[in-house]
């Protein structure tokens, strides 16, 4: 007898993220219930199979109170339950943590939970402990706001649409690009790609094409690449140039008139040898009484840029002049930044001035702020300064001319570089007193033939001529926020004014900085502010010029707060400083340029502006300057990549920089250039990460490679689009 087949029950789809599907609906209208039939109507699930699982599912959320049933049949989302706005931190394996202000500390977000949560989007989330855990995790209900629309990537085709791979490894999902949305573009073009849409059953958001950059590797497209990815731009828009080539620049009469005159007084400007826009001098000038008059001369852009034009909302939407490798992006267009308003030697310019009366104590006995008109009569590079400084003679030597050729400068520029070097080295002893902190990271640069390739790689330092220039920038922009902020009894007069702020240090950041340090053999005391600041500088003086220098002073530079823009002073706890404002540097910095305006508008009189405006102006430079930091870094990654190119056969020391689960971070000592070695690649053991020890150990010979530790790298594998570097571990000390 035949066997009977057995029927097999075709087995009904299962619905894609259904959760997040009836969240979906259920957050459409929150006051509102809603039915089964309701929710697979809204996606169009018509057959049984699915409006049983939507059924099944919305129990599911009942039984944990996610969700109640607040009649028969009708669910609404539990507002008893905490849910919460902020903004995501994804991070590059695809997890993520939601920034919330009602937590101390960020939620940790599982990839499965990110429901098309992208970098700094704006999120609704609900948060729940972690099962058998007390750990909070967080799952996004809902993507509230967009932190960016447009991302840089490689085309890849086929034959009837394409992916666009982003360049940002936060970016975790590729973007589908039709082909009636290529806008020209080739397979393997460097693009912009703006996001369209992202249809629920997606896993992938759809987009368009909106620039082709040019091919990946090739150098200005990537520095470009870098500018987009962060919403910086590379050029100014036509209308913008030509609105600056209109400007008068003639500087009549009756403007002098209206000026202090201080074009008789010996001024000079004092800058690196790269640098093309020169918005600060100093005039010197010894008084009948024995005293100096200095004077700090800044370029009066705010004459020439006026608010509500063409030119300032292009000012202002950068925020900032962006220092690339190889190249400035600046905030004004080049007629202005190294033209009208660059104080060059030989040329009268129209100048925004801090001018101070100075004893031999750099005591201030008197200071005046207003608009002046003024005449460099030199032009000094740092290098040349300081061998002024050095030799107190008046030769430059051919080596460190930016002529290329000896020369002699004359002895009243020679006592003036002398005296103020002498003035400024008393007013940074007063400020270290006083519980500054002196940062002076050692800085990488690159030498560049003329097609911008990395020929070789030195570091900048700070020397005296750096710091003469330093304090007397730092006392102008103090003195001018006193100036505003500080009536005369001492009390503050809360006038609308910006402010250069900087918070007290993290407690806990310091704690983790101790940790990490402590294995070097050096601490920190951090029971008050000043035996934080005192022993701050101590750690960062004995730690310089050793290999593991840049890797303390970048720790200790991230537990600082960051500095921020604000018309709410709290002081700069980094340059003890109860006021603090930027003055400075108008050419390249909005902020200096809005205080420009509020200074001369309190000269003349005029009453406290509303501050909602300038609070807002403020949080608009901060991001735009975080953003141009970000990019300068990545610059400096590129080239670091780009120059290691070229030394793949060769052997460094390094020193351990970072350890992670994935792999150890290295430092090259020569160069600073920074490289991971992946545990997997280091043969002679099974290495796993302790967290603790900030190391890897060795399974089976118990070896140790943690932080700090001396090794020896070869450079294995360099990806340019990517700014990454592999080595191959040769030999380390563990």
């Amino acid at each position: 007898m035949p066997r009977k087949k057995k029927i097999h029950k075709k087995k009904g789809k299962v619905i894609k993220d259904l959760t997040r599907k009836i969240f979906k609906v259920l957050n459409e209208d929150s006051n509102k219930g809603f039915t089964y039939k309701q929710i697979a109507e809204r996606y169009g699930i018509n057959n049984t199979e699915g409006k049983n699982q939507i059924i099944k599912k919305l129990g599911e959320l009942t039984a944990s109170d996610k969700i109640v049933q607040v009649e028969k049949g009708k669910y609404k989302i539990n507002e008893e339950r905490k849910y919460y706005i902020g903004t995501m931190d994804l991070t590059s394996n695809g997890n993520g943590y939601f920034i919330c202000e009602d937590f101390e500390e960020d939620i940790f977000v599982p990839s499965v939970n990110l429901n098309k949560a992208l970098q700094n989007d704006l999120v609704r989330v609900y948060v729940y402990n972690k099962r058998k855990s007390n750990k909070l995790e967080a799952d996004v209900v809902e993507v509230l706001e967009r932190a960016k629309q447009e991302f840089v990537g490689t085309l890849q085709m086929s034959k009837n649409f394409g992916f666009v791979i982003p360049d940002n490894s936060k970016m975790y999902a590729d973007i589908f690009i039709s082909r009636g949305k290529i806008n020209g573009a080739n397979d393997g073009d460097k693009v912009v790609a703006k996001i369209t849409d992202w249809p629920d059953n997606s896993k992938n958001p759809f987009g368009k094409i909106t620039e082709t950059l040019g091919r990946p590797g090739d150098h200005d497209t990537e520095i470009h690449s870098i500018l987009l990815e962060y919403g910086l731009p590379y050029e100014f828009p036509s209308e913008v140039e030509k609105e600056a080539e209109k400007l008068p620049i003639e500087i009549t009469d009756e403007e002098i008139s209206k000026r202090r005159d201080m074009r008789s007084d010996l001024t000079f400007t004092i800058d690196p040898i790269t640098a093309k826009d020169f918005d600060d001098a100093l005039s010197f000038k010894v008084l009948e009484n024995g005293n100096y008059e200095i004077g700090i001369h800044i370029a009066d852009v705010s004459h020439y840029v006026k608010p509500n034009t063409i030119l300032d909302d292009e000012a202002y939407d950068r925020a900032t002049s962006v220092y690339l490798v190889d190249r400035v992006v600046p905030m004004l267009p080049e007629m202005l930044s190294n033209g009208v308003c660059s104080l060059r030697p030989n040329e009268e310019k129209l100048t925004f001035s801090a001018v101070f009366e100075m004893d031999e104590r750099a005591n201030i006995l008197n200071e005046w702020f207003g608009r002046t008109v003024t005449y460099s009569d030199k032009r000094f590079a740092y290098e040349e300064a300081q061998v002024i400084i050095e030799t107190k003679q008046n030769r430059i030597p051919s080596e460190v001319s930016l002529s290329g050729e000896e020369y002699e400068v004359s002895d009243d520029i020679v006592q003036a570089v002398l005296k103020m070097d002498e003035l400024a080295k008393k007013m940074r002893k007063k400020r270290m007193k006083s519980g500054a902190i002196s940062f002076d990271k050692v800085e990488v640069r690159f030498n560049l033939d003329e097609q911008a390739n990395p020929i070789g790689v030195y570091f900048k330092e700070s020397k005296d001529a750096n710091k003469l220039i330093e304090e007397f920038m730092l006392l102008a922009n103090k003195r001018v926020a006193q100036c505003i902020g500080k009536g005369k009894g001492g009390k503050a007069t809360n006038k609308t004014f910006i402010y250069r702020v900087h918070d007290e240090p993290d407690v806990e950041k310091l704690a983790a900085l101790q940790n990490i340090i402590s294995k070097f053999g050096y601490k920190i005391d951090t029971q008050t502010r000043e035996t934080t600041s005192e022993s701050l500088n101590k750690l960062l003086k004995d730690v310089h010029g050793k290999g593991e220098a840049n890797m303390v002073e970048t720790l200790a530079i991230r537990s600082m707060s960051k500095a921020e823009y604000t018309t709410q002073n709290i002081g700069h706890y980094g340059l003890a400083f109860d006021y603090y404002s930027h003055f400075t540097s108008p050419i390249r910095r909005y902020p200096d340029v809005m205080t420009h305006r509020l200074l001369q508008h309190y000269l003349d009189g005029g009453s406290s502006p509303k501050l909602e405006s300038y609070e807002e102006r403020c949080k608009h430079s901060s991001k735009m300057e975080e953003l141009a930091a970000k990019a300068e870094r990545d610059s400096i990654k590129y080239m670091q990549v780009k120059f290691m190119q070229d030394h793949k056969d060769e052997e460094f020391e390094g020193v351990v920089s970072g350890v992670t689960e994935w792999g150890i971070y290295v430092e090259i000592l020569s160069n600073k250039c920074e490289g991971m070695v992946r545990i997997r690649d280091i043969k002679d053991d099974y290495y796993i990460f302790d967290e603790k020890q900030y190391a890897v150990i060795g399974q089976a010979t118990n070896a140790i490679i943690q932080l700090g530790d001396y090794v020896k790298v070869k450079v294995k594998h360099t990806d340019l689009e990517r700014k990454h570097l592999d080595f191959d571990l040769i030999e380390h000390n563990g």
